[in-house]
């Protein structure tokens, strides 16, 4: 199996590829080791130190380690980790028990939102190896949770200005500004 790595724009952040589909619905964020207790593969790779962070996306994987360490001495090991997984099994399996699922009544500009986040703006930042989720709408405030490669990326805030912002003020008028949960 060869997995192939691609840096993010969060240098604290490596995109992992390994070839194949890691999750086939969704995405899963791990920002602490107590939330990868729902997958073998997020507690694995956070028993590697240095790592702070694993996120799932449809075929990749990020990790993000912690600042002073380095990227030369986690690699190997998260690489080692991930092939071992892939090599029992087909995809990322996540406890269902510990997934939450929102069933609320959305309303028009809403799903708007969430149209537009689907179909232009969640492939974009699925490239940089992240995910970017709608919390909320509220009083002309759009409220989106960053992700992954995302999560703490020194960039984040300016695509969320310049680039989300400007898009989604463009197509849904109603639509005043746009917050980091």
């Amino acid at each position: 199996m060869f997995i192939q790595t691609e840096e993010t724009p969060n240098p604290a952040t490596l995109k992992f590829l390994p070839g194949k589909v890691v999750m086939a619905s969704g995405t899963a964020d791990f920002p602490t080791l107590e939330s990868a207790q729902r997958s073998p593969l997020a507690q694995k790779l956070f028993t590697i130190q240095g790592v702070k962070g694993v996120f799932f996306g449809s075929d990749f994987i990020t990790v993000t380690k912690e600042g002073i360490s380095s990227w030369a001495v986690i690699k190997p090991s998260v690489l080692g980790s991930i092939m071992e997984y892939f090599m029992v099994h087909d995809q990322v399996h996540i406890r269902e028990e510990a997934l939450s699922s929102t069933h609320e009544e959305l309303s028009d500009i809403e799903r708007e939102i969430r149209e537009l986040l689907e179909t232009r703006i969640r492939p974009a930042v699925a490239m940089d190896g992240g995910d970017i989720i709608f919390q909320k709408f509220e009083n002309g405030t759009v409220y989106l949770q960053m992700q992954g490669a995302c999560s703490g990326c020194p960039s984040s805030s300016a695509t969320l200005k310049s680039g989300i912002e400007n898009m989604l003020k463009h197509y849904i008028p109603e639509v005043e500004e746009v917050r980091a949960v």
